[in-house]
C-alpha cells in the first residue's frame, strides 16, 4: 500500500504501475493475433487465388 514520507506518495514499481499480472493480457494478444492471421488468410484466398 502506499505510504506518504516527507509529503510524497511512496509506491512500490508493481503498484506505480497498476500490475496487470493476470493472464488476460496474453489471452487478448493471443486471440487478437490468431485472428488477424485468419482475416488475412481469408482475404488472401478471396483475392490472389
Amino acid at each position: 500500500m502506499a505510504t506518504k514520507q516527507h509529503g510524497h506518495i511512496i509506491e512500490t514499481a508493481r503498484e506505480a504501475r497498476q500490475a496487470e499480472s493476470g493472464p488476460s493480457v496474453f489471452a487478448l494478444l493471443t486471440i487478437s493475433t490468431g485472428l488477424a492471421v485468419v482475416i488475412l488468410g481469408a482475404l488472401w484466398l478471396v483475392f490472389f487465388r
